[in-house]
């Protein structure tokens, strides 16, 4: 009975409450995507890496270019983050995972199980706790380097054309966790949050430029990362 009413609630939220089969100009939470789509307006069949991906469609900045063709991989921690990509995004590998820097055992901050603002860092439930009246609970989680997951998955990707990461505060170290050496991802969208959700974009430009990345946009929170060749 649980598992019905569970996946009555997944088809509700996609077609009904988000109206997942009309297609739209934007997506995004603050229109990035239309940065996005025009940045690779004359590519259509590339890939794109999704971490902290949370809803094929609400705030989502890969949905336009699913709609034109491209396909890629979505990480979230959240078990029904990935039920609904793997509603929708048929071409997608969805992964339900915490993805860091290290692996290794560590807390998750849960506002409710599916949410936005779940995070692996305790400052930031803190002080986002002004989004929700929530109370947080916790449980532990094991985090894992991409690297681990995409061997585990036996997951080959040779090119990453679209870099997203959305991860509460987390995002530096999920950046951490990818070989931009072998990779070298065209753009790279991150948000450049710390725990306090303040920008800090510095930590971010001098990480990226040892890597040949240059800041060429800020949308709201995110920074938009170009590889120069």
């Amino acid at each position: 009975m649980k598992n019905i009413i569970y996946k009555l609630y997944l088809y509700y939220n996609l077609y009904i409450r988000h109206k997942a089969f009309k297609k739209r100009k934007t997506y995004s939470q603050n229109q990035e995507d239309l940065f996005i789509d025009n940045y690779f307006k004359d590519k259509k069949d590339g890939f794109y890496l999704d971490v902290g991906c949370y809803h094929p469609i609400k705030f989502s900045n890969t949905a336009l270019l699913y709609n034109r063709g491209w396909q890629g991989i979505n990480i979230d921690m959240s078990q029904s983050s990935i039920d609904f990509f793997n509603i929708f995004r048929k071409r997608d590998k969805n992964i339900c995972a915490a993805i860091s820097n290290e692996s290794k055992e560590v807390k998750q901050y849960i506002d409710r199980s599916f949410s936005p603002i779940n995070t692996l860092v305790k400052e930031f439930s803190e002080n986002a706790k002004t989004f929700s009246s929530n109370e947080y609970s916790e449980k532990k989680i094991h985090t894992y380097k991409f690297s681990q997951i995409a061997k585990s998955q036996n997951i080959k990707v040779e090119q990453i054309d679209f870099l997203n990461i959305d991860a509460e505060s987390h995002d530096f170290e999920v950046l951490e966790s990818i070989d931009l050496t072998f990779y070298k991802v065209q753009l790279i969208c991150i948000e450049m949050f710390d725990s306090g959700i303040k920008m800090n974009e510095d930590k971010f430009k001098k990480y990226l430029s040892k890597y040949n990345y240059r800041l060429i946009k800020i949308i709201g929170s995110n920074g938009f990362f170009e590889y120069k060749n």
